[in-house]
């Protein structure tokens, strides 16, 4: 007879620091892509990564966990009733993997799983607003989001992890969102981008990251956030939980240096926003492949995926479209090679779980031929036709309803003004002066005021917005 349901603390609280660390990275993001951004747009691209955090998360609590992890419907869906947010869950049976066979599951709450996987999900839909810095209303951007989140993540994570088409019947492989994350949010970042167009001055005029400190803090923050999402995939604590986690940092180690290498032989010069976005790409790439290939295979991934998504962000310029940030590049690119990278080195040997639980085959060096990496390749497809397609058709209706892009003027004079009525950093000469260096900083007039011989500013009865800088 089962034993009673029984929670498993270590893995209970694993998870919950787990998600805490993936959370971090949404805010990780937004400090990725704001450096990585124009002074002027700053605050615009960290909302979009924040109010991601307030949309999805709602929006997953009240049906999309449903969605995603309910009982399967027919392959595309999971039961949208079985976790409605109307309910509650917090019996001592209600623990995430609950048999009549085995009631502890893995002995963690079902709220916990919810919670993690949630903190998923924001990110995702957070990752596509880097494509369309400087010009998207907010507006468009939560009214895509919503849209985008409903249609293509929540049922694709179902595809991929809730027993639908592409870990039921394909039998592919996707340890922590190569596919569901990566290749699904790089697929609507180009279709968002196409659909609103490049931005003013794009390529002719030079729209380089205004603070590459800050690109630097995201990218740390990324990194160390990544460890929850890579390891805590496994949902427990074990030897493939910490299989895991090196991969993640062997691999991200590689692609910073694979990275900056090719920086080196094309313009002499290694950046620090290279080695960030390496970083990036790294984190990226060995997503899917963390807890199901060998450590050397992790580090040859890293510097592949490092080096190939280093030229794939110049494709933007050869081929016309205005990626803003390089979502394609680095998200795309290297959520697909991550995931071509498991059907050549995918190996039972270190996770008995890609045959006996996925029903997936060893990689093509491991003697399983091509059949999983024919797996790869076709679930990587159907992701990307169905986010690009579904991503285009919401963009442009936005754009020809409420209208998805804001106005040249506004984007002319800065949309962080435009959208939200402030702006990230106060420009304006200290004490109303000429705005000379020293008068900025209030050096070299008694108390910091204008220097000798500057017209005082006329006093203003009109009141005066202390959130606009400038």
């Amino acid at each position: 007879m089962p034993e009673a349901p029984t929670i498993d603390g270590a893995n209970t609280v694993w998870l919950l620091v787990s998600t805490a660390l993936v959370l971090l990275m949404t805010p990780g993001l937004a400090l990725f892509y704001g450096g990585l951004n124009r002074s002027k747009g700053v605050l615009n691209m960290m909302m979009m990564s924040f109010s991601a955090i307030g949309l999805i998360s709602i929006l997953w609590w009240f049906y999309g966990f449903s969605v995603a992890f309910g009982t399967d419907v027919n392959g595309f869906w999971g039961d949208p009733g079985a976790y409605l947010g109307t309910k509650t869950f917090l019996a001592e049976t209600d623990l995430w993997g609950a048999t009549a066979e085995n009631p502890s599951g893995i002995g963690v709450p079902l709220y916990v799983f919810m919670a993690f996987q949630m903190v998923f999900a924001v990110i995702t839909v957070a990752l596509i607003s880097g494509a369309i810095a400087d010009r998207a209303k907010f507006a468009g951007w939560l009214l895509f989001a919503f849209g985008w989140a409903t249609l293509v993540y929540f049922p694709v994570a179902h595809w991929v992890w809730g027993g639908g088409i592409i870990g039921g019947d394909i039998h592919a492989l996707d340890f922590a969102g190569g596919t569901a994350v990566h290749i699904n949010a790089g697929a609507a970042a180009l279709a968002v981008a196409l659909v609103l167009g490049k931005r003013l001055g794009w390529p002719r005029e030079g729209m380089k990251p205004h603070n590459i400190p800050l690109v630097a803090l995201g990218a740390g923050l990324l990194w160390f956030g990544w460890f929850g999402f890579n390891a805590g995939s496994e949902l427990t604590v074990d030897s493939v939980a910490a299989l895991a986690f090196i991969n993640t940092q062997l691999a991200t180690a590689a692609a910073v240096l694979g990275w900056i290498v090719v920086e080196w032989i094309k313009d002499r010069k290694p950046t620090m926003v290279g080695a960030s976005s390496g970083a990036v790409a790294g984190l990226v790439a060995i997503t899917p492949a963390c807890g199901f290939i060998a450590p050397w295979a992790a580090v040859l991934l890293g510097l592949v995926a490092g080096a190939v998504c280093a030229v794939a962000v110049s494709l933007k310029y050869k081929l016309g479209y205005d990626d803003s940030l390089d979502v394609v590049g680095v998200h795309f690119v290297g959520g697909w090679i991550g995931s071509l990278w498991l059907g050549l080195f995918a190996t039972n040997s270190v996770n008995a779980a890609i045959s006996d639980v996925v029903g997936a085959s060893d990689g093509l060096f491991y003697g399983g031929g091509v059949t999983q990496l024919g797996r790869q390749a076709l679930a990587g497809l159907i992701v990307t036709v169905w986010s690009f397609a579904i991503a285009w058709v919401l963009a442009f209706a936005i754009e020809k309803t409420i209208g998805f892009r804001v106005k040249g003027e506004a984007e002319v004079d800065g949309i962080d003004i435009a959208e939200h009525a402030e702006s990230g950093y106060d420009l304006s000469p200290s004490g109303g002066g000429t705005g000379s260096a020293f008068a900025m900083a209030g050096i070299g007039t008694p108390g910091g005021g204008a220097t000798s011989g500057a017209t005082p500013e006329a006093d203003s009865s009109a009141p005066v917005s202390e959130k606009v800088a400038g």
